[in-house]
């Protein structure tokens, strides 16, 4: 294999030029060679787009947050380790305190010197190699660091904790009355300028930056013009504001072009005659495939290039970061390699691919196209791609020379991660080619070759359908290998543009089931409306009136049961399976005692990650309310009549909520097993986000209850809906009446005009821009479909409505009241607020508690209640334990009950 090495230094040095179009880096080329290949330079067929001028990298990002984190724990370790601090800094000071006063001073001059000279040397440097574009970072970044060291100097003077404040600074030595500076206003924004432009990675240049920090920390540190403290943060917010420069207007972009490509080729012996890019396929997930050229030669058979830079390969970076995160180690690889890792990775896998037996494009050289990119030729395959391929090309012969080739990887225990139609190539004569193999592993686990035959089903199911494609399996690797992949068979082990099409499909099967439950209730309101009509046409006019309207009644009874009959029938005719369990289904005909339990993959979901930090920051501010508070006297003191109301209203809330619900269902359902299942509603709250757990709990229990699923789901979110409306409206009536109570006009609360506003410009916002205002009415239509017909049901039987509205009244009512009573147990005449004030809180903290994705809102209800409470008037003293007692009675006393009336409901084959 031919290999180059990477130019030096000077190879970053003129990003600008490597990204022109008319840029020639064929002059790099030496002889003859050179001299022929002139002429064929310029000639990059295809349509190659412009390479952005500035590109966002990743890494400046992550170096961003890094720093950003790097400063909040340094502040930490100055707030909460004060005498850890103060000992380190009398230690430094008395070992510096022996240096030499003449070695001091020349140490000081020359750092002072040297701090401005080397900026502005390195400057001249760069623009005599016409790279201005750093230097403009660099002077931004400055800039900027400028402007934060000053707002940390204000910050600390007057805003932070003693305790920083003495880490940060000390006595002037020139003046005691006086401070010296937190954050150096000079050093910081020089080394935010020298990071920016790229000193870093020129290692002459760095040294001499280092040599020179170091010079002016130690003069200002043996003189007292500093603290230690003070210097590693005035380094952390340089380099941060750097990075966070970089990131924000983007690096000079110094990917190489085609004409690069061109030049690179003929370092390595080539002799090319033109060059074309390939589309480029989705690289969400797999951002380091590189961009491919189809390469002609003068004396030999064309070549496939693969050019990967830096930047490509930092594309999806954070999704594989998250997918380290949240699968365990043995279902992921790093989530980001260097360059020559990749290259490596790369050439390693070809090799061992074809020593496997299986059919691989043929690499044949490598090599560096400068500091920021590799090159990979390979021998030209031709032929198209598995998702191209017309069905009916795609016969069992093909299917099974497939498998063939992830036998012959896994013969050798090589994984290929990717096996997705556009990583299966087939070539003229039929032969089937795996390319992709940069995402593969070498000695690979069971677990990574299961989940690879699990992928490939699901590929090959998508194209040719289950039964083909499990068969094709069975007769190559044989029923125990393929039962064995049943447990990866799920979606968070496929390939993410498999997810993607797999919920494709499932939307698409939904609209479908959905179009025949329609067509049917259509088709059966004609037969009973003339059926009516016939009916009433053989009935006298006395008769229709007076003798039979029980009778009618039951023909209408009747009539809905046919109709739901039909829809149950029409429903069932139309659901299909999803292609997972088709396939289960397939491979448990052969091996019906195939494990099917899917196996643990995930480590941690993102709604139990987002639920741990809600409830982290939740608990952290109810333990900073609760520390200053003497629970013996207050616990002594509490007034027990009101803790016996705030219980009986909290028991009263279950009856409130079940009329809530009833009234938006005409169905008949029974009142008492609909307050159990309100109750049984307490339990599933802990373990589901407020807003999830109790909509699918009622969507259930209405099922069961024998309404049809449509209905029922239809039924709760008109639910939903009318109780959103009467939330807001309490919120703005209650607002009102808390504005206008201590005054004798009656003009609102600058608070409610302010609230009003913001939803109008929120509200302008959405429905001006065009994307805004997709989302959202696809998202209101899709939640409240089959909502409005529901209501109009429900407005035909005004008792209905009126028991649903005053469920909701009532519901609303019993919860103000627990927590006014909470409030009056622990409070007395001097301490209590206004009703209404109470129920601005309570309205507030629900609807924050509804949006968070804690369990029941745990945190978020707890802080926005007890930060209420002390903003309308009450002490902190009274509020915590009083927003303590309201969700202990509300929240998690019901969870006995509710696991108990769940468990009985359960049973019971209510839910």
């Amino acid at each position: 294999m031919k290999q180059q090495g990477a130019d030096p230094e000077d190879t970053e040095g003129t990003p600008d030029a490597s990204s022109r179009p008319d840029t020639t880096d064929g002059d790099t080329a030496d002889g003859d060679s050179a001299d022929r290949d002139t002429a064929h330079i310029d000639e990059v067929e295809g349509d190659e787009p412009l390479l952005p001028a500035r590109v966002h990298r990743p890494s400046d990002l992550m170096r961003l947050l890094g720093g950003v984190l790097a400063v909040v724990i340094l502040l930490a370790i100055a707030a909460f380790a004060h005498g850890t601090t103060s000992g380190l800094e009398q230690d430094i000071t008395k070992g510096t305190g022996q240096a030499p006063d003449l070695l001091i001073k020349i140490a000081g001059l020359a750092s002072s010197i040297a701090i401005l000279l080397v900026p502005v040397a390195f400057a001249i440097e760069r623009l005599i190699k016409r790279d201005g574009l750093r230097i403009a970072d660099g002077v931004l970044a400055a800039v900027l660091a400028h402007g934060v060291t000053l707002a940390t100097d204000l910050w600390v003077a007057r805003a932070a904790p003693g305790s920083i404040q003495e880490a940060l600074t000390q006595p002037s030595p020139g003046d005691l009355h006086a401070l010296t500076d937190p954050v150096h206003g000079y050093l910081a924004p020089v080394i935010a300028y020298m990071t920016a432009v790229g000193m870093s990675r020129r290692p002459r240049w760095r040294a001499v930056l280092w040599v020179v920090l170091l010079l002016d920390a130690f003069s200002m540190l043996v003189t007292g013009y500093t603290t230690p403290f003070s210097i590693i943060l005035t380094v952390l917010i340089g380099w941060t504001v750097a990075y966070g420069t970089l990131y924000a207007v983007g690096s000079p972009n110094v990917r190489p072009t085609g004409r690069t490509l061109m030049a690179g080729l003929r370092t390595v012996g080539f002799h090319p005659v033109t060059a074309s890019r390939e589309e480029a396929a989705d690289t969400s997930e797999t951002g380091d495939r590189g961009r491919r050229y189809f390469v002609t030669l003068e004396d030999g058979p064309p070549l496939d290039v693969t050019v990967v830079d830096r930047e490509q390969q930092a594309q999806g970076f954070f999704y594989r970061a998250w997918r380290n995160l949240a699968l365990r180690g043995f279902a992921t690889r790093r989530s980001l390699q260097s360059l020559r890792q990749a290259l490596e990775q790369e050439a390693l896998l070809a090799y061992a691919a074809i020593a496997a037996g299986a059919n691989a494009p043929k690499l044949i050289a490598t090599s560096e196209l400068g500091p920021d990119a590799v090159m990979l030729v390979y021998e030209h395959s031709g032929g198209r791609t598995l998702d191209s391929l017309p069905d009916e090309e795609i016969t069992d012969a093909l299917l099974r020379d497939t498998w063939h080739q992830v036998q012959a990887l896994q013969s050798r225990r090589i994984a290929h991660r990717r096996l997705v139609g556009d990583a299966i190539l087939v070539d003229r004569s039929g032969t089937v080619i795996l390319t992709d193999l940069r995402g593969g592993e070498i000695a690979a686990g069971d677990l990574l070759l299961r989940m690879d035959i699990s992928q490939l089903l699901v590929t090959l199911g998508l194209r040719v359908g289950a039964e083909r494609a499990v068969a094709s399996a069975l007769s190559v690797l044989g029923p125990d290998t393929v039962a064995d992949c049943l447990p990866m068979l799920q979606p968070i082990a496929l390939s993410r543009s498999t997810r993607g099409t797999l919920r494709k499909l499932a939307r698409e099967r939904a609209e479908r089931e959905r179009e025949a439950v329609l067509d049917a209730a259509r088709q059966a309101k004609p037969a009973h409306a003339e059926h009516d009509g016939a009916h009433d046409a053989e009935q006298p006019l006395p008769d229709r009136s007076d003798k039979n309207g029980k009778a009618d009644k039951k023909a209408v009874r009747a009539e809905q049961r046919a109709e739901k009959r039909a829809i149950d029938e029409a429903l069932e005719e139309a659901r299909e399976e999803d292609l997972l369990t088709q396939i289960r289904h397939e491979v448990l005909r052969i091996r019906p005692q195939a494990p099917v339990e899917p196996a643990r993959l995930e480590r941690v979901r993102p709604r139990t990650l987002i639920s741990l930090i809600a409830g982290a920051i939740g608990a952290y501010f109810l333990l900073t309310q609760l520390t200053h508070i003497e629970f013996g006297p207050l616990v002594a003191n509490a007034q027990w009549g009101w803790v016996a109301a705030a219980v009986l209203f909290s028991a009263a809330s279950y009856f409130a909520a079940a009329m809530a619900l009833l009234g938006f269902v005409p169905e008949r359902v029974p009142f008492l097993r609909t307050v159990g299942a309100q109750v049984a509603g307490s339990f599933v709250k802990i373990v589901a986000p407020a807003a999830v757990g109790g909509v699918a709990l009622n969507t259930r229990f209405l099922q069961r209850a024998g309404v049809r699923p449509g209905l029922a789901v239809a039924s709760v979110g008109a639910s939903q809906l009318f109780g959103l409306g009467c939330h807001i409206l309490m919120l703005l009536a209650f607002g009102y009446l808390t504005g206008t109570e201590k005054t004798p006009s009656l003009s609102p609360s600058r608070t409610v005009i302010g609230g009003l506003l913001t939803v109008a410009v929120l509200v302008l916002v959405v429905t001006s821009v065009p994307f805004l205002r997709k989302f959202v009415v696809t998202r209101v239509r899709s939640l409240f479909a089959g909502v409005v017909p529901r209501m109009l049901d429900v407005l035909q039987r005004p008792q209905k409505l009126v028991t649903g509205i005053g469920g909701m009244l009532l519901l609303t009512a019993c919860f103000v009241m627990c927590l006014d009573a909470s409030i009056r147990a622990f409070g007395d005449e001097t301490t209590s607020v206004s009703l209404a004030s109470v129920a601005v809180v309570f309205l507030a903290g629900n609807a924050l508690g509804s949006a968070a994705p804690t369990p029941g809102g745990i945190g978020a209800v707890e802080a926005t209640l007890t930060v209420g409470l002390i903003a309308v008037g009450l002490p902190k003293e009274v509020a915590a334990p009083a927003v303590l007692l309201f969700r202990l009675l509300t929240l998690w006393l019901p969870v006995l009950p509710g696991w108990l009336a769940f468990n009985h409901l359960t049973r019971k084959t209510a839910l």
